[in-house]
């Protein structure tokens, strides 16, 4: 498990790395069970992707029966004798998965958002089962989190959707920036891609900024590793404002200097911005 978090979840296995035991085996576990969910709809090799995840969810619900029949729910079910995880969490992560069979554009953000919840929100309730909330809030900052995280992945990844025919930024959005698909396709270049790029990056932002008390809303032992979770995607996020969101020339990502910076500053002094 967690040799498959590691290669497919780098940024966020550098925070990870800063739990206890226990704990980091249940996260690689949870992770890796929403990673192959993720798998089955996206890899290719696969004949009937709607018909896996079914399959999936079968065994998410063996696996809370206590019967769980695959390496990766074995994991995840030892995990489940330590701690409280939410099976609707993941439950939500596979509808997540089946929305992207079906459906590539979003005509508001509210529609992205409801989304995010499926993908991303349903991340943090997951996590937050095995990091220990302490406060009535921390659910409430823990979504922020994970929609600031989405938010920034969706950003940074503009133009691998497109080429795969996938556009997650909101139409209404778009027309209101006066972009067409067209235009967003031609990069910086195109009419109001800029503006309206850094409209989704103000929005990003803004959900990190609401997330702040969260580190400080969990066990101390995961205290380091959720300030982690955060400030590596403001790194990237902050990257992809001083590009000038330039997200169209490979992909975003820290350097190896800002990564030991952001490592450290979360040593020192455990907050998200």
């Amino acid at each position: 498990m967690r040799e498959l978090t590691h290669q497919r979840g780098a940024n966020f296995s550098i925070g990870f790395r800063f739990l206890p035991r226990r704990k980091r085996d249940a996260v690689y576990a949870a992770y890796a069970f929403c990673r192959w969910a993720d798998d089955l709809a996206d890899e290719e090799g696969i004949a009937d992707r709607p018909a896996a995840l079914d399959a999936w969810e079968e065994e998410l619900e063996r696996t809370y029966a206590g019967a769980p029949t695959h390496v990766v729910s074995r994991a995840l079910a030892a995990a489940l004798e330590e701690f409280p995880i939410p099976k609707q969490g993941f439950a939500d992560l596979i509808a997540g998965c089946r929305r992207d069979l079906v459906q590539t554009r979003y005509a508001d953000f509210a529609a992205l958002e409801q989304y995010c919840r499926e993908v991303a929100v349903s991340i943090s309730e997951i996590s937050l089962g095995i990091f220990g909330p302490q406060t009535p809030l921390a659910h409430e900052h823990g979504r922020h989190l994970a929609m600031g995280l989405q938010l920034t992945n969706i950003l940074r990844d503009v133009e691998e959707d497109l080429g795969r025919d996938r556009v997650y930024l909101p139409q209404d959005e778009l027309r209101r920036f006066g972009v067409s698909e067209a235009a967003l396709r031609t990069g910086l270049a195109g009419t109001g891609v800029p503006e309206l790029l850094a409209f989704q990056g103000a929005r990003a932002l803004e959900h990190f900024r609401q997330a702040g008390p969260l580190p400080s809303e969990v066990e101390p032992d995961a205290e380091r590793t959720v300030a982690l979770l955060g400030s590596v995607y403001v790194g990237v996020l902050r990257n992809i404002i001083a590009s000038g969101y330039d997200v169209f020339h490979g992909r975003v990502r820290l350097s190896l200097p800002q990564k030991i910076a952001t490592v450290l500053r979360a040593l020192a002094r455990p907050e998200i911005l």
